[in-house]
């Protein structure tokens, strides 16, 4: 019998994570593991910032929503765990998965999804950057900067999310 597979895809805030490993996930009938501080916000009925400025003074934020989504992900059955850290870990993943875009990009990623002004998403965004960088670094000794060992690194600035999955399939399909 074949074993299930397991993709796991990663990218800063507005490389398309969540939607393109949606998309991924529903292409191969696969589970989509999408567990972030967001969902924990929403789960504790708090906001964004307010978990983020939290977690930025415990590491038992990180670990819980890490840890949790690490669990989903080792359920029996094949998945697509999309996160910022996902590639770093699921270390079992069968493909490993990088986005990234140029800030700017993100930036208007984010605007188009949640509203507010360009500066200010982009000094917001900037700002957590260096914070989950410094973070992960802290608790996991993880450089989020360096992704030199996935499987597929994609540049998402130019290239729609389908064609970004399909890429993603393409590469998963041919083990």
């Amino acid at each position: 019998m074949k074993k299930a597979l397991k993709i796991a895809i990663s990218g800063k805030s507005g490389c398309g994570n969540t939607t393109i490993s949606r998309l991924v996930a529903d292409s191969l009938a696969l589970r989509f593991i999408n567990f972030t501080f967001r969902s924990l916000a929403e789960e504790k009925g708090m906001g964004l910032a307010e978990v983020l400025s939290l977690a930025a003074k415990d590491d038992s934020w990180d670990r819980e929503v890490d840890s949790r989504q690490v669990a989903l992900a080792r359920e029996s059955g094949g998945c697509v765990l999309g996160s910022r850290l996902a590639s770093w870990m699921l270390g079992e993943a069968d493909l490993k998965v990088y986005l990234k875009a140029r800030p700017e990009t993100r930036a208007k990623r984010i605007v188009k999804r949640e509203g507010g002004s360009l500066e200010e998403v982009a000094s917001f965004t900037a700002e957590r950057d260096r914070q989950d960088r410094e973070r992960y670094l802290r608790i996991y000794s993880i450089d989020n900067d360096d992704y030199s060992f996935a499987d597929l690194v994609v540049d998402t600035d130019d290239i729609d999310a389908e064609t970004i999955a399909g890429l993603i399939i393409e590469k998963a399909k041919a083990g």
